[in-house]
């Protein structure tokens, strides 16, 4: 195989961003990947290496986000996949609210799993610093549900 074959081969995978192709003509073989080596076996020599010439995304440093402190306190997790609710029906007064006084055993929220409604306690004794989770928000086992101090 000629080197301008090879060369149209590599434009070709650069151009198209596919990442792997296998080409075989007669008894050579030829195997360009991107960011990889290329090689080139045939019945007689040994494989001759070229270097994919894939080009590199390298992403800008990002400035780090400077995120609102979290309210510290414990964090009552989710015990299973499900759909959160605060209220027991649709329209009615929500279990806890933020800044509310709770004690263990307190149910705090609903957890919908397969058509059944699972009432979450409260592990804790304390205050609802903050309620993490959007009424009607898909959740899944240990995702943090509130914060109580």
């Amino acid at each position: 195989m000629d080197l301008r074959k090879l060369k149209k081969l590599i434009d070709l995978v650069e151009a198209s961003g596919i990442a792997e192709l296998e080409i075989t003509e007669g008894e050579e073989k030829v195997r360009i990947s991107r960011g990889g080596a290329t090689s080139i076996a045939t019945a007689g020599p040994a494989p001759v290496a070229i270097a994919a010439a894939a080009p590199a995304v390298v992403p800008a440093p990002a400035q780090p986000a400077q995120e609102p402190a979290a309210p510290e306190g414990h964090v009552l997790k989710s015990p299973m996949v499900g759909t959160f609710y605060r209220a027991p029906a649709p329209g009615s007064k929500a279990f806890v609210e933020v800044g509310q006084s709770v004690t263990e055993g307190d149910t705090v929220c609903i957890i919908e799993a397969m058509k059944l409604l699972n009432e979450i306690e409260c592990d804790c004794t304390g205050v609802i610093k903050a309620i993490l989770v959007e009424n009607g928000q898909p959740v899944e086992y240990g995702h943090p549900l509130m914060i109580i101090a």
